[in-house]
């Protein structure tokens, strides 16, 4: 039995040396693309009428694993940049409108080489666009806010349609394929027929701005002012190429209302002293615990090690972008998992100090403290759903990296400390002191008594 226990222990002290090299080495390989080579990027059209990135943003190179601390991606507050907020130039622009203007702009700074940005819809009208590492906040702002220009265009590169003319784009399922789906107006009409009669057999390339989105090959002339672009779409890709289309032909402009800029030194500044007020907390609390509730106190620093482990392992797996409120909601998740511990090892004490034994006393102590925990947990995380579905940019990271923190520490607390406390009886150390029970003190009988 003891070395079955013994066992346990040394798999608990191996799973935590494997995710704190996980989180630091990663597993295996990543491939990102090389962003000196992606400015200025084009793009081309296969064979078969698919889009594919030209060589010039097809350079890609090995970084870390997956899993890797470093594959963490980090806010502008972290890593310097530009946040911009842009409102729609309308009263209530639709959810397809608001969509397409997403789609947009996602497009531009993706065309301009900005991998890492992030576009968000805010609200009814208003999008949020952070950019990392850019130092011009004014010049970006005007550059990807700009409205996009839609146009058909001929293999010569003649203009023969204006995205104007585009009344609505969508997908469609028709005779067991997915399709995307034109309407022009009556204009529009009469102009895509001309230039469909004028290139049969011929491919139409569907430009934003100057990046080639689409390039179909006209099969016959159309003249109802409705066509239908085929290929290898699934819902997915159907609507992505439905909403750039819809996204050059908004009915309406995008004004900036606010942006403002976060230089890389601020960033890497602020990061360094978060971390460090991060590491000095962790130990404290280690060294607290340790002291306090002597072996129990060890079983969970070993639980809060390995919680600090898979933490920064899910941040990288999630791709979710760490901010300094997110550093705080970790930290706060941190001391929510330690008070849990700290709410069980009190109920062990008084049923040591009640005279029951050690394993009696742990199993009474997780039982009566669970209610208590997870109550107060839950209540957290519907504040947390709350956050997320109203809060914007900072205030969502807060969110998502403290629910994270709570959904692991209350693993960790619940189940990794129960195993690692049995696993200390099991090998024999039973002395209620070592608990955090009290000394047995030994009664003095006079005689006679």
């Amino acid at each position: 039995m003891k070395a079955k226990n013994a066992f346990v222990l040394l798999l608990m002290v191996l799973i935590g040396c494997g995710f704190a090299a996980t989180s630091y080495f990663g597993i295996g390989t990543t491939k990102v693309t090389n962003p000196a080579a992606s400015q200025g990027s084009t793009y081309t059209v296969d064979e078969n009428g698919n889009l594919v990135p030209s060589a010039a943003v097809d350079e890609v190179v090995s970084g870390p694993g997956y899993g890797s601390y470093k594959n963490i991606k980090q806010g502008l507050d972290l890593k310097g940049g530009v946040y911009i907020v842009y409102e729609a130039d309308k009263a209530a622009p639709s959810d397809t409108e608001m969509s397409a203007a997403v789609s947009m702009l996602q497009q531009r700074v993706t065309y301009k080489g900005y991998y890492d940005a992030e576009v968000a819809q805010e609200g009814t009208n208003r999008i949020r666009v952070e950019i990392p590492g850019v130092t011009d906040a004014a010049q970006t702002s005007k550059e990807i806010g700009e409205a996009a220009k839609l146009t058909f265009r001929d293999e010569e590169g003649n203009v023969l349609v204006d995205g104007e003319r585009v009344k609505n784009a969508g997908k469609q399922f028709q005779n067991g394929q997915t399709v995307v789906t034109l309407e022009f107006d009556s204009e529009g009409a009469q102009q895509f027929a001309d230039a469909t009669q004028a290139n049969l057999g011929k491919s139409i390339g569907i430009y934003m701005d100057e990046m080639l989105i689409s390039a179909p090959t006209v099969q016959s002339a159309i003249t109802n002012g409705e066509a239908v672009i085929t290929g290898d779409f699934n819902a997915q890709t159907a609507e992505e190429l439905a909403a750039k289309i819809r996204a050059g032909s908004l009915p309406f402009s995008l004004n900036i209302i606010n942006y403002n800029q976060t230089g890389a030194r601020l960033g890497a500044d602020a990061l360094s002293t978060s971390v460090k007020a991060g590491v000095i907390g962790v130990i404290l609390v280690l060294l607290f615990m340790l002291v306090v509730y002597r072996l129990s106190g060890f079983a969970a620093d070993m639980a809060l090690c390995i919680y600090i482990g898979i933490m920064l392992v899910f941040l990288s797996l999630f791709g979710i972008t760490l901010t300094l409120p997110g550093i705080a909601g970790i930290i706060l998740s941190i001391g929510m998992a330690v008070d849990a511990n700290v709410i069980i090892f009190e109920r062990t004490k008084e049923e040591l100090n009640l005279g029951k034994s050690v394993k009696v006393a742990i199993k009474n102590g997780f039982s009566k403290a669970f209610s208590a925990i997870f109550d107060g947990n839950i209540t957290t995380l519907i504040s947390c759903a709350i956050l997320l579905w109203l809060g914007t940019g900072p205030i969502k990271g807060f969110a998502q990296t403290l629910m994270l923190g709570i959904i692991l520490s209350m693993f960790t607390a619940l189940v990794v400390t129960r195993i690692i406390l049995y696993a200390f009886v099991g090998v024999g150390l039973r002395a209620p002191v070592l608990y955090g029970g009290k000394k047995p003190v030994a009664k003095v009988v006079k005689e006679g008594e």
